[in-house]
């Protein structure tokens, strides 16, 4: 059974880890996507992975565009839609840390993460609701984090930025409802990606595996099918919502 058959779903940030976990498992079921990649060095792996999904019998491309940048986003969406016709599902997915403690953060620190984490929410939720408003339908799914739920030293930026994100989908969800535009968000805990390979063996691994009751990371899959719930209509009445997807780590 194909969940997202005949749908179109926009993912930012999917060149890897986590977005491309979504982008796949999206494709899986039938849905087409354009997804966003940022650097020259995510371009190899962007045009990989969008042949792969093209090869599964969606239609698929990947864009370079900056989620962070407003008139980006602006130009993205509006491609997206000559290209495809609409937009059915939005998946704020970019993000990046710049962990410090806030006595050696810098303003720069800061605004970078605040940047592609938060104001890329904004940026790309702004486009994308004017087809889902005429079309009275949508879900949008925004990447929060758990550390945004629980706070963690050395990461006041990010949780801020993901702590953004909760409210930002809240109110969302309050504005856009009557239209039936659902909004929600995932707030996953530490997942195995190439941003959290450095703890994936050793002690500092097993150290944070005994804060989880699970006792294990997340895969890409374990957040994508989340992700692929909310965005099908198995979550038709679900709405403001945050689930935590974190193996029990906010207990």
């Amino acid at each position: 059974m194909k969940l997202l058959e005949g749908k179109m779903a926009i993912i930012t940030g999917a060149a890897r880890g986590i977005g491309e976990a979504i982008a796949l498992k999206f494709a899986e079921h039938g849905a087409n996507i354009a997804f966003t990649y940022v650097s020259e060095s995510s371009e190899e792996k962007a045009v990989m992975l969008e042949q792969k999904l093209t090869s599964s019998g969606v239609k698929a491309r990947a864009y370079k565009s900056n989620a962070g940048d407003f008139s980006q986003c602006e130009i993205f969406v509006n491609d997206v839609l000559r290209e495809f016709g609409t937009v059915d599902i939005c998946v704020n997915n970019a993000g990046i840390s710049k962990d410090n403690l806030l006595l050696r953060m810098t303003p720069e620190q800061w605004n970078d993460v605040m940047q592609v984490n938060l104001s890329s929410v904004f940026n790309m939720t702004k486009q994308v609701i004017r087809p889902m408003m005429k079309a009275k339908s949508g879900s949008i799914i925004n990447m929060s984090s758990v550390i945004g739920v629980m706070g963690n030293a050395g990461q006041s930026s990010y949780a801020a930025s993901k702590a953004g994100i909760i409210g930002f989908s809240k109110s969302i969800a309050k504005e856009l409802g009557s239209r039936n535009i659902r909004c929600n968000a995932i707030a996953p805990g530490f997942v195995e990606t190439d941003m959290t390979s450095y703890l994936k063996d050793g002690e500092g691994a097993e150290k944070y595996k005994a804060d989880i009751p699970l006792g294990k990371f997340a895969s890409g899959d374990d957040i994508a099918n989340t992700a692929l719930f909310l965005a099908s209509d198995w979550s038709s009445y679900i709405t403001g919502q945050v689930i935590s997807v974190c193996g029990g780590l906010n207990i």
